[in-house]
């Protein structure tokens, strides 16, 4: 009777500690639910599981409202959304999980101060992490049955419908299969777009300790199971905080899913000759292309974004395009003081490339003789190597770049295995690096490459913790080419576990070195290939995954071939970008040739340090900026 008690009391502590949420699980069981699959079971535990390692509740309270809209209306029973309103519970005590309410105004009603108010007659789903051991015996056999994922240690997801009666009481039942198909579809989006909320110091009141979010929306593709497709793989979930956030509804070929509140420029524009710093170098102007120099230039007086050349050819851009999109530009720059890397010591502004290397003393040497037009008359991949890795690295002293050794003490559970790595600050660590060394900006690529493969592309991670072969389809190499020293650090992150396979393909791969293999490191290997992706692909390995850094996606018509075939065969793909606004463009090419994005548009942790400009504005513009994917 004792430890029966004991279990009673626990499971009250546990459940109904202070802080919002509505009690225990009641005992419903996913097993009852008329025409569940054992599989799709599986994959809510697995989204649920994947949703836990996002720690949505470090930062979000039940006062962070979400609208959260899956496919159409007419997809679902009564031809509206089940849930289009959530929230997360548990990051100031209580019950930890998430409801979703049947509308805003229900949310509200039940969002005290506090705790949970029982609003009468307000239905909601509840995901609830509990503990196994103390949870209802028919779902402990269930997750034992199933051998379901945990979420974190000893945590899983207890899922139902409550009613809060008139009179206070809750009433439970199971969900619906199609209930479920909606919360999974919210699960799996909300895991990738939640990190992408930025803080809006300015935007809350200064009595609440509750983190203000600015205005955010996102859509991301996500893939139904198989049991659930009906004929359409795939789904747009699209959230917004809050949950009024709604997309500019007008046609535009600049259209990109930027809350709507930057979107609409005032109907008249004052124009000001704001001069840009006479320090920068040339620039071009975004109406006629005329290249005009420093403070010969001016910009828009709104967004400080767009170079001009004269104020006719501003007012003519305003009134054909720039009118659209001076909105986007302006958040655009406001959000340029998130992206510095304010960790490192070196300048990390390179409008003039070469004075930039030359303030370091490596211009003209070893890789960085790329970072510049000095040596543009050389093919990319055949610029002369004089020695060893200090020459490569451009006569850098010894500890400012890393030498070819191993990670020491890098196990996990006593066993090598791939090293998983949040950022710069982390790698710099690792290698006892100072930070007032530049590499990197050279390093941006290979860690960018081995980002995804460990942290986005969970198949290709996997793989190498199991110690397989990777191979992946590098897609239009240029200057990197002669980096291969630098992608040598990929093997010794891998830890002595797993190998990978890069083939690089692009029309840039001289004729002379195509079809050659450069076994850069014991565990990766480089095989290079001249041509188009969609000629050459079908006589090359099938790959797992394929990357294209700052690829342009907008400028280049020959990627429409290389697009066709990655939708055709399915394979995960990720791009980064060099900017927003490209990035912004990628997602039209990418929706327009039926690819869908599975990965939306993310900061890169692993981007340049070194902020550069497009050559028409002073949109801030870093190497491998952003990621983005496809098929993941």
């Amino acid at each position: 009777m004792d430890l029966h008690l004991k279990n009673l009391f626990d499971r009250f502590q546990e459940q109904f500690g202070s802080g919002p949420g509505l009690g225990p699980g009641s005992g419903t069981c996913l097993m009852k639910v008329e025409g569940i699959s054992s599989n799709f079971i599986k994959l809510l535990f697995k989204a649920s599981a994947a949703l836990y390692r996002t720690e949505p509740w470090r930062r979000l309270r039940p006062g962070h409202l979400f609208g959260v809209r899956v496919g159409k209306d007419s997809d679902w029973s009564g031809k509206k959304q089940p849930f289009p309103c959530s929230q997360f519970i548990g990051g100031d005590g209580g019950d930890i999980g998430f409801y979703m309410f049947r509308s805003e105004n229900d949310a509200k009603k039940m969002t005290g101060s506090r705790e949970t108010i029982r609003a009468p007659n307000v239905e909601l789903l509840r995901v609830t992490y509990e503990l196994e051991t103390l949870m209802f015996p028919s779902n402990r056999k269930m997750i034992k049955s199933l051998s379901l994922e945990a979420s974190g240690n000893d945590r899983f997801p207890v899922i139902d419908v409550t009613r809060c009666t008139s009179s206070g009481e809750l009433q439970f039942r199971n969900p619906t299969l199609e209930e479920l198909k909606f919360v999974y579809a919210f699960m799996r989006a909300i895991s990738l777009v939640h990190p992408l909320l930025q803080a809006d110091k300015e935007g809350g009141p200064n009595w609440t300790k509750l983190i203000s979010f600015g205005p955010f929306i996102e859509t991301v593709d996500i893939q139904w199971p198989p049991e659930m497709a009906r004929g359409h793989e795939l789904v747009a979930v699209t959230i917004s905080h809050p949950p009024g956030q709604a997309y500019e509804e007008k046609i535009s070929s600049t259209a990109s899913s930027t809350p709507t509140k930057y979107a609409e420029p005032p109907d008249e524009v004052t124009f000001m000759d704001i001069r840009v710093n006479s320090n920068s170098s040339s620039r071009h102007c975004a109406m006629c292309e005329k290249e005009v120099n420093g403070d010969q230039s001016l910009c828009c007086g709104r967004c400080r974004a767009v170079v001009y050349c004269t104020s006719l050819c501003q007012k003519q851009h305003w009134k054909e395009s720039h009118k659209n999109m001076c909105g986007l530009y302006k958040a655009m720059m406001e959000r340029e003081e998130e992206l510095v890397m304010k960790i490192f010591m070196f300048p990390c502004s390179a409008a003039q490339p070469c004075k930039w290397l030359e303030s370091l003393g490596i211009h003209q040497k070893g890789m960085w003789r790329r970072k510049c037009s000095c040596y543009s008359h050389c093919p990319f991949g055949l610029l002369p190597v004089k020695g060893g890795l200090w020459d490569s690295w451009g006569g850098l002293v010894d500890e400012e770049y890393p030498g070819d050794l191993p990670f020491h003490n890098q196990l996990r559970d006593g066993i090598s295995s791939p090293i998983l790595l949040s950022g710069w600050s982390e790698y710099y660590n690792l290698r006892s690096l100072p930070l007032s060394s530049p590499v990197a900006d050279i390093l941006s690529h290979p860690l960018t490459v081995y980002h995804i493969l460990t942290a986005l592309s969970i198949n290709t991670k996997n793989l190498l913790l199991k110690g397989k072969e990777v191979i992946l389809h590098y897609l239009g190499p240029e200057g990197e080419m002669d980096w291969m020293p630098a992608f040598s650090e990929i093997s010794h992150l891998l830890n002595g576990l797993g190998n990978i396979q890069i083939i690089m393909v692009g029309p840039e791969v001289p004729t002379n070195l195509s079809g050659t293999t450069s076994g850069i490191s014991s565990r990766v290997r480089v095989n290079l290939v001249r041509g188009v992706y969609q000629e050459e692909a079908t006589y090359l390995p099938s790959p797992h995954v394929i990357v294209a850094l700052n690829c342009a996606l907008d400028r280049y018509s020959s990627w429409g071939g290389a697009l066709d075939l990655i939708k055709a065969i399915g394979v995960p793909a990720f791009f980064t970008e060099q900017s927003e606004i490209l990035c912004a463009n990628a997602k039209q090419v990418l929706r327009g040739a039926g690819l869908h994005i599975t990965h939306p548009v993310t900061p890169n942790p692993f981007r340049s340090p070194v902020k550069n400009h497009d050559s028409s504005t002073n949109l801030p513009s870093y190497s491998n900026g952003f990621v983005l994917g496809v098929n993941a």
